[in-house]
């Protein structure tokens, strides 16, 4: 049983040193269309003006299940592309490092769904540098099966995250009326859309071009 298990592990350590060119090109549309998803939310929920947590969670929570089947679409037709499964050995692995920070944030939206929290005294906005942490946390573990830039990226998330309380802290324990910070839609859009809109550029723009023999 530990033979068929030191050689499956193996065989994926090959195939993704074999094929980090490939996935990182599918990356960079992944990162550009979910950007542009984040960005597009954060301002039509700005717009919207949602008057407690309820709101804001069940709103982002639909965000995030549209990014996520966004991603699925276009790594699958990768997938298909390059002639491979979709729900391959590497896959399974990258699913299975993000998927507890990605449970916790859930939880977390789940928390504040259920104190329905009028966004009074910068509240609301902590949740929003929880889910940065937890989502950077998630990022930096599926990037140990995917190219090294993905656990740069999650880190940016983290410590924006760790920042984002502080401020939120601080703003609390001031006891001040107003919240001098972006409200909790305009970060969301600008951290995770403009985090991924900026990532997914970055890869574009660095591509090595295929060489055909």
């Amino acid at each position: 049983m530990r033979i068929d298990w030191a050689e499956e592990n193996l065989i994926v350590i090959r195939t993704l040193m074999e094929r980090s060119a490939v996935y990182r090109r599918a990356l960079a549309p992944v990162m550009g269309l979910v950007g542009a998803t984040g960005i597009a939310a954060g301002a039509a929920g700005a717009a919207l003006d949602f008057k407690t947590s309820r709101l804001f969670a069940v709103y982002w929570a639909a965000v995030a299940l549209v990014c996520l089947t966004e991603a699925f679409l276009l790594i699958r037709r990768q997938a298909i592309k390059e002639l491979e499964p979709f729900w391959s050995p590497p896959a399974r692995r990258v699913a299975q490092a993000a998927a507890p920070a990605f449970l916790m944030g859930l939880a977390a939206g789940i928390v504040f769904f259920i104190l329905d929290i009028v966004p009074e005294g910068g509240v609301v906005l902590l949740l929003v540098p929880i889910w940065m942490i937890l989502y950077g946390l998630a990022m930096h573990a599926a990037g140990f099966f995917m190219p090294r830039g993905v656990r740069i990226f999650g880190w940016g998330y983290v410590l924006a995250g760790v920042g984002g309380i502080a401020c939120c802290i601080f703003h609390l324990l001031s006891f001040e009326p107003d919240f001098p910070f972006l409200n909790s839609n305009i970060a969301m859009g600008a951290l995770f859309g403009g985090g991924h809109m900026a990532y997914g550029l970055y890869l574009h723009f660095t591509e090595k071009p295929e060489i055909v023999v």
